[in-house]
């Protein structure tokens, strides 16, 4: 029987391949940052709104500690610092350089788990992440090998290191998410996760809104006088992100990055059904390491 926290991974890897394909309309009506502003601004409301009725349930939410507001705080401000990176390694060398030194993450949060954690990956699992890792590479240079060339040249400049810096901050919020939610205890799974993105969510919401009003007041109400396409987004950022946050409060945070690999496929699709964009034949090979790699992951 397949485990809930496959299900839940798959499902949340979908809905951000969704976010980011819609996100990318928002570019020509909002800057960078008030594109990932919507996320927050959308969604901490709709997050908080999941709190209170998950708290009028039978099964409550549980005592929310300092403890666990500081874990929520540091993955909050992880994520807005590893989207902030990644946004400079695109425009330091580019789309692919950037993405794949992120994908790093896969690593990096088996790592950091580990050390924080004490949660140890098996063999198999090892060779999933590096089998995925294998994909990311192919699916951004499309198996060309001056593009291989490249990349491997870039390996010391700002974007790849900008990219690893995204693919660091990634990895600590994942972890640091997974923290939180176990620093509620040992009950119920999905009220934990969801006090932890609510309480996530509104310390970003808040920081991201008050440097906006700060540096982009036009911004900061261009947000808002978009609502019709940027709640959309928020929407689907936020039930994306309830997703990771509950399969990190089943599982360990390196298992279910490595398995969330299979967004870049659900990527492809989204890229053709909501954006008209055409897969290519050079995708082929990158998309079926990433699925091989997942489903070693899925063996471990």
């Amino acid at each position: 029987m397949v485990e809930t926290w496959v299900v839940v991974t798959a499902a949340a890897a979908a809905l951000q391949a969704s976010r980011t394909a819609l996100q990318q309309r928002l570019r020509g009506l909002l800057s960078v940052q008030g594109a990932g502003f919507v996320r927050y601004a959308y969604g901490a409301p709709v997050s908080l709104a999941a709190l209170a009725v998950v708290a009028a349930s039978p099964a409550g939410v549980p005592d929310l500690t300092l403890a666990h507001a500081g874990w929520c705080a540091l993955a909050g401000i992880a994520q807005i610092l590893g989207t902030n990176l990644l946004i400079m390694s695109f425009g330091a060398r580019g789309f692919a350089v950037g993405t794949v030194y992120s994908k790093a993450e896969t690593v990096i949060v088996a790592l950091v788990g580990w050390a924080v954690l004490g949660e140890a990956l098996a063999a198999t699992a090892w060779a999933g992440i590096l089998v995925c890792m294998a994909g990311v590479v192919a699916l951004a240079t499309r198996g060309n090998r001056e593009g291989l060339k490249a990349l491997a040249r870039g390996a010391g400049d700002r974007a790849a290191l900008y990219g690893l810096g995204a693919g660091a901050m990634f990895a600590v919020a994942s972890v640091c998410i997974r923290a939180g939610a176990l620093e509620l205890g040992q009950g119920d799974a999905f009220p934990r996760a969801i006090a932890t993105l609510a309480v996530m969510n509104s310390i970003q919401a808040v920081l991201m809104g008050v440097w906006l009003l700060a540096r982009e007041p036009a911004t900061f109400t261009a947000v808002f006088r978009t609502w019709r396409s940027s709640s959309l987004v928020g929407l689907l950022s936020v039930t994306g992100s309830a997703g990771w946050a509950w399969a990190m409060t089943l599982e360990t945070a390196a298992l279910v990055r490595a398995f969330g690999q299979v967004e870049l496929v659900f990527t492809v699709i989204m890229g053709r059904l909501l954006l008209g964009e055409t897969p290519k034949a050079a995708d082929i090979p990158g998309s079926l390491a990433v699925i091989l790699g997942v489903l070693l992951v899925l063996l471990a």
